[in-house]
């Protein structure tokens, strides 16, 4: 719904919107890389993977987690841009310059999965070839390895750090810029206005950074894996399910183009 109103609409072809819409694609597609294969094992009891249909299962599960990331970290920036440049706003965000953030954001996360799953896909599997989860990820797969994974763990970690923080490192930054801009409004009514246009989005990645820490920041020697079934459960289902209610549900620019669809479907 939220990519077809933006994709539909050309009152929503600005930076914000086309950045929402790329958001929603990859929420699509995260959602669609695993509940498919997740409902037939359910529906038909068969609880079996390739050993290759499992690493490509890793690599777009980390991929899409990647490109959230520098997505968020981009909405951030555009929220940033807007609040704390408004005159300015058109020439920082121009179309151009949000097609490269977005293309920029797709290649650089399509790069950091490879070596994970390099790594993981080398690990011999001597053992028990039983994934102690419902779909590929890392610490079920290192778990069954019966050999030292040290270094595929710290590997896993660096990779991470370096996609993580760099990502959260320009949201937090964005964010100390807008609070401060916000606190320097000063009429009441401003500062909530601003406070509006950004609020969405910090629900958003403190939902999206509180998952995705509590599944992925962790040794693999504490793996739980009740734990981190529920965890997935949260990540997978909720964050595609509350991300287009939380930026569309007092959206009123989003309603409007909403009804105008309406009217032609």
């Amino acid at each position: 719904m939220v990519f077809a109103c933006i994709t539909l609409d050309s009152h929503l072809h600005t930076p914000m919107y086309i950045l929402l819409g790329s958001l929603s694609i990859v929420d699509i597609l995260s959602t669609s890389n695993i509940l498919p294969k997740l409902l037939f094992m359910l529906l038909t009891q068969q609880k079996t993977i390739t050993f290759h249909g499992c690493m490509t299962q890793l690599y777009f599960f980390i991929y899409f987690t990647c490109t959230e990331f520098f997505l968020l970290a981009v909405m951030a920036y555009d929220r940033y841009a807007a609040i704390c440049y408004p005159l300015h706003y058109a020439i920082i965000m121009s179309k151009e310059r949000c097609t490269l953030f977005l293309a920029g954001t797709w290649i650089a996360a399509a790069l950091e999965p490879v070596l994970h799953t390099v790594f993981i896909a080398n690990l011999p599997f001597c053992s028990s070839r039983q994934v102690n989860h419902f779909f590929c990820d890392i610490s079920p797969l290192v778990k069954l390895s019966c050999n030292n994974t040290i270094h595929v763990e710290i590997a896993t970690y660096v990779l991470g750090a370096v996609v993580g923080l760099s990502a959260f490192t320009l949201t937090l930054s964005s964010y100390v810029f807008i609070i401060n801009t916000i606190l320097n409004i000063k009429s009441a009514e401003g500062r909530q206005k601003a406070f509006f246009t950004c609020a969405s989005h910090l629900i958003s990645v403190i939902i999206f950074y509180g998952t995705s820490l509590s599944l992925h920041v962790r040794p693999t020697a504490t793996y739980a894996p009740m734990q981190d079934k529920l965890f997935s459960l949260l990540y997978i289902i909720l964050i595609p399910v509350l991300n287009p209610l939380i930026y569309t549900i007092k959206n009123k620019q989003f309603k409007k183009a909403f009804k105008r669809l309406s009217r032609f479907l």
